[in-house]
C-alpha cells in the first residue's frame, strides 16, 4: 500500500517549509500569492488530504454550522417554506468548506441536548429557525460565545440578535387590503400560531387593515389546521366572502372547506394566502398569496452566521420585502 502523502511531502513538492504548507492550509494570510499557488499546486499534484482534526486543533473551528429546527421532523418535510429554507442554507454551503448538520427540537429533553451539544464546541455557529415561545435558547448561545442567526425575527428579541425576516406585518396588510379593494366586504383571517413572530406578526397587519368586525380563526400553518379553522370560521359567520390565511398550507386547505360547502372560489369567497410556495401553484384555483423570498432568506443567513464565524463580523437584522402574486383565488 503507497503511503499517503503528508505535509512534508508537500513542502519537499513546493520548495517550502512545512509550517508555511500548514499556513496555506489554513487559509493565514501571511503567505504571498505566490508561495500560496506552489503550494496548492503542490497538494493537487500529491493527491495530499488535510488531516481535519489536527487543523481544528490550529484554527480552532470545526468548519461545521448547525441548521437548528424547532419542529418534528412530519412537520419538517411537510412544511414547503422549512424545506425550501434547508435547501437554500445547503446550496450557499456547497461551495465552502463548511459543513451543515441538520438538528430537530421536539422536546424540552431535545432542547437541553441540543444547548449543550451547540456550546459544546461541536459547531462554529448555528442557524435557528421555526422558533417558539421566547427566544431564551439565542440568547443563551450568544452568552456561551456561540454565534448565531435566526430565520425570522425571534418574540422578544434583544439587541444583538441577528435574525433575517419577510415583512410578515407589510405583507398582511397588503393582502387585506386588496381583498377589500376588490369589492369584499366581510374579511377573515385564519391566523397562525401566536408563539411564533410570523404567526403574530400576520395577524398583527390583518387587524390594522380588516374593515368592520374582525374574524379569526386560528391554525399552526398546516393544511389540517386551515381546514379546521375554515370550517370555524364558516360556522361564525356563513356570509364571510373572503379569507387571507397566514400561510399556503392553510389557504389550500380553506379552498377545499370552501368547496365541500359549496361555495365557489374565487366568485362567492375570495382566499389570499401566504408564502408563495408550489403548494399556491396546485391549489385549484391557484392561490394568489404573498410571495415571501424563502431562498434568498437563507442565503442570507448562511453568509451573515459565516461572516461572524470566519471574520468575527456583527450584522443589523435584516427585513426581506414582501409583494402579492395575483392568480385566481382572488
Amino acid at each position: 500500500m503507497t503511503d499517503q502523502p503528508t505535509l512534508e511531502t508537500v513542502a519537499a513538492v513546493a520548495g517550502v517549509s512545512r509550517a508555511t504548507v500548514s499556513r496555506v492550509i489554513n487559509n493565514s494570510p501571511k503567505v504571498s500569492p505566490q508561495v500560496r499557488e506552489a503550494v496548492e499546486a503542490a497538494i493537487a499534484s500529491t493527491g495530499y488530504v488535510p488531516n481535519r482534526a489536527a487543523r481544528t486543533l490550529v484554527t480552532r473551528r470545526t468548519d461545521s454550522v448547525a441548521l437548528v429546527v424547532q419542529e418534528p421532523e412530519t412537520h419538517l418535510f411537510g412544511d414547503p417554506y422549512l424545506t425550501g429554507i434547508v435547501r437554500s442554507v445547503s446550496e450557499e454551503l456547497s461551495g465552502t468548506d463548511t459543513q451543515l448538520v441538520l438538528m430537530m427540537v421536539r422536546t424540552d429533553a431535545d432542547q437541553e441536548r441540543l444547548e449543550r451539544y451547540l456550546r459544546g464546541g461541536h459547531v462554529d455557529g448555528a442557524l435557528l429557525v421555526s422558533l417558539h415561545g421566547d427566544a431564551t435558547l439565542p440568547r443563551r448561545l450568544l452568552a456561551a460565545g456561540v454565534p448565531v442567526v435566526v430565520g425570522g425575527r425571534p418574540l422578544g428579541a434583544d439587541e444583538g440578535i441577528t435574525y433575517v425576516d419577510a415583512d410578515n406585518v407589510g405583507g398582511a396588510s397588503l393582502a387585506t387590503r386588496y381583498l377589500h379593494g376588490s369589492g369584499r366586504r366581510r374579511v377573515a383571517s385564519i391566523a397562525g400560531p401566536q408563539d411564533m413572530c410570523a404567526g403574530v406578526d400576520r395577524l398583527a397587519g390583518y387587524l390594522a387593515s380588516v374593515e368592520g368586525e374582525p374574524l379569526v380563526a386560528h391554525g399552526d400553518f398546516t393544511r389540517e389546521s386551515g381546514a379546521a379553522a375554515m370550517r370555524e370560521l364558516l360556522r361564525a359567520a356563513p356570509d364571510l366572502d373572503a379569507v387571507f390565511a397566514a400561510s399556503d398550507l392553510m389557504a389550500a386547505a380553506a379552498v377545499g372547506v370552501l368547496r365541500e360547502s359549496g361555495r365557489r372560489v374565487p366568485d362567492d369567497v375570495a382566499v389570499v394566502g401566504f408564502d408563495d410556495v408550489e403548494a399556491a401553484l396546485w391549489s385549484a384555483p391557484p392561490l394568489t398569496t404573498v410571495h415571501q423570498p424563502v431562498p434568498e432568506q437563507g442565503r442570507r443567513m448562511t453568509r451573515l452566521l459565516l461572516d461572524r464565524v470566519l471574520q468575527g463580523l456583527p450584522a443589523e437584522p435584516v427585513v426581506l420585502p414582501t409583494h402579492l402574486v395575483r392568480r385566481e383565488s382572488a
